[in-house]
């Protein structure tokens, strides 16, 4: 093997060390996101629907609203994302969006409620790139897919864990003197700031500055890296131009653009609208169900979702 060949050995154990120490805390804050931005469908049909007086319209706007928050302050954020570095960025912008989930537990009227969820989506602009460029920068192309497909499986297993959790929360009512959606509230959105403020100090930005990775192992990861992003800069300083005016004119892209819109639409209004859904089984099918019913129930279907996405993984990784 030549001098300059990359050491197998070396390049197994860092991979596996970037996937103990760094993959799942950056899943557990996607973890969270996710269970912050969907936690209004657990509240809806669990008392927070009833004492707001809120439409099957205004929820659904309710819900909607966070994404043009959302749309408003992606591009900014991810500009600052570079500028400040991810590690910075993500900290901060889970402890806002905790700030602004806490505020929900006080909420008392529709326009309260499209406030902050709009607010919601302005916090956690730039959450999701941001931790995509934080694993990218760890992460050889080669090895994406499979520590991207780990990091996603957080978004089903958010509901398997979460709708529970959600739904056990709900049941202390009268905690506090609040309401059992007022007190899942309280509890979801608090370990979105702690997380914040343990990422701050437990992220790293580059594996140049990591510690528990050897010399080698740094060094492997430093040059493979630097490589990729040389390839990378010299593609885009020939063809930049002319990629993004083929990009837009190609109709592929228009229609992969449009079945991911489809995808989006129905994967949020399955997020958003599952546990109403199933709470208006009762009258349907004249039967009663608890929040901790509902709560398993809405939970059933992202189970098998987890399971193929696990495996899926690693078959694409394998096989391409």
């Amino acid at each position: 093997m030549g001098a300059q060949a990359p050491s197998a050995a070396v390049e197994r154990t860092a991979i596996k060390k970037v996937s103990v120490r760094l993959v799942p805390f950056v899943a557990l804050m996607f973890f969270v996101n996710y269970l912050d931005r969907t936690a209004v469908s657990f509240a809806e049909p669990n008392g927070m629907g009833q004492d707001l007086a809120l439409t099957a319209a205004q929820f659904g706007f309710a819900s909607g609203i966070f994404f043009l928050g959302y749309i408003v302050l992606e591009v900014p954020s991810n500009m600052a994302l570079h500028r400040f570095g991810a590690r910075r960025w993500l900290a901060r912008i889970m402890v806002t969006w905790g700030i602004v989930s806490l505020l929900f537990t006080w909420v008392s009227s529709s326009g309260q409620l499209y406030t902050l969820r709009f607010l919601l989506g302005v916090a956690e602009a730039g959450f999701f790139p941001g931790a995509i460029l934080f694993l990218s920068q760890w992460v050889p192309s080669r090895h994406r897919t499979k520590i991207l497909g780990l990091f996603y499986l957080a978004q089903p297993l958010t509901t398997v864990f979460g709708a529970p959790l959600a739904g056990w929360l709900i049941g202390r009512h009268g905690l506090f003197g609040l309401e059992g959606w007022r007190v899942m509230f309280l509890f979801v959105s608090l370990p979105a700031i702690i997380l914040g403020v343990v990422a701050w100090f437990y992220l790293i930005d580059k594996p140049a500055d990591a510690k528990w990775l050897t010399p080698a192992e740094r060094d492997w990861l430093t040059t493979e890296l630097a490589a990729e992003n040389a390839r990378k800069t010299g593609h885009e300083g020939k063809h930049a131009k002319g990629d993004l005016k083929k990009a837009f004119s190609s109709g592929r892209v228009w229609i992969l653009a449009a079945v991911y819109f489809g995808f989006v639409y129905g994967l949020y209004a399955l997020a958003f609208f599952l546990p109403t859904i199933i709470n208006g089984f009762q009258d349907q099918y004249d039967t009663t169900f608890s929040v901790m019913d509902k709560a398993w129930i809405t939970a059933i279907p992202y189970l098998p979702a987890a399971i193929v996405l696990f495996f899926w993984t690693r078959h694409a990784t394998r096989h391409g």
